[in-house]
């Protein structure tokens, strides 16, 4: 029953680091990212859909991203959606594939993007102490109904801790490396 627990709970703590790693991999840098343009959806025959979906997404140089739709007719709603989004990039449309230049980010900008960093992997951190005490909530419920002795559950406990530990510092790791990126000029 302990193992369990713990499975359940580092898997838990796994998909709350890919989570933060999807949610990084969209907020822009100097540098050309396909993950970019992966959160964004088009209106293509009445249902959104992702732009991965639509065209082929490549970074041909390092400011600037190509996508070229495999129907030449999702290329408007392609743009449109481009503009409408939250990154600030003009499309460049040439009829067979649209270019987005990524220009050079201000330093105000930068330091913006990096409170942005800082408030995600929080929110990643916070998930997983919530998901710590969860499985903390599970251990008392079976010490409880004495399924496992009092030692067990230190011992669980602990295993627990080391493994938030683990979490929380690959999550910091994984901030740390996306503000370095951000604060490159």
């Amino acid at each position: 029953m302990i193992k369990d627990v713990l499975d359940h709970a580092k898997d838990r703590m796994g998909k709350a680091e890919e989570a933060l790693k999807r949610e990084l991999a969209t907020i822009r840098t100097g540098r050309a990212n396909t993950g970019l343009v992966d959160h964004i959806r088009v209106d293509y025959y009445g249902s959104p859909t992702p732009i991965n979906q639509l065209a082929t997404v490549a970074a041909p140089e390092a400011r600037l991203l190509t996508i070229q739709p495999w129907d030449r007719k999702a290329l408007g709603p392609i743009e449109k959606a481009i503009q409408k989004s939250d990154l600030g990039l003009n499309p460049t449309n040439d009829g067979m594939l649209i270019r987005l230049a990524i220009p050079q980010l201000s330093e105000q900008r930068r330091k913006e993007l990096t409170k942005l960093v800082q408030k995600r992997t929080e929110e990643s951190r916070v998930a997983t102490r919530n998901i710590r005490r969860d499985g903390q909530d599970e251990f008392r419920k079976l010490e409880k109904a004495k399924d496992i002795s009092e030692d067990e559950h230190r011992r669980a406990a602990d295993q627990l801790q080391k493994m938030t530990d683990q979490t929380v510092a690959s999550l910091d790791r994984i901030a740390h490396q996306k503000e370095t990126e951000l604060l490159e000029v």
